[in-house]
């Protein structure tokens, strides 16, 4: 199962690793972002339940940068990401109701 996940490393200005995880990608006005969160590890199902928090995690955008075979993700600027927020809400509003 964990092959199937798209898995990245981020390190933070204190040098640290942060591993993300893609939890979709999407488009808007022309350009690829991507929804990340941390990384979790824990072998659970939907219904998580197992105390990691992961059912609580907070949600990064990031832009997605194409150049030739490389993928670069760019932090989006703070003016963008209401727009890309209320975005993304639509969207998973909609799928909801069709879902119904």
């Amino acid at each position: 199962m964990d092959d199937e996940r798209d898995l990245l490393v981020f390190t933070d200005e204190d040098g640290n690793e942060i591993e993300m995880e893609v939890i979709d990608y999407f488009e808007y006005e022309g350009e690829e972002y991507a929804m990340l969160t941390e990384a979790c590890y824990d072998d659970h199902d939907d219904e998580c339940g197992c105390g990691c928090g992961c059912d609580e995690q907070e949600i990064f955008i990031m832009k997605v940068v194409v150049d030739g075979d490389a993928e670069d993700f760019v932090p989006v600027p703070e003016e963008k990401m209401e727009e890309l927020i209320q975005y993304i809400q639509d969207i998973y509003d909609e799928e909801g109701e069709d879902e119904e």
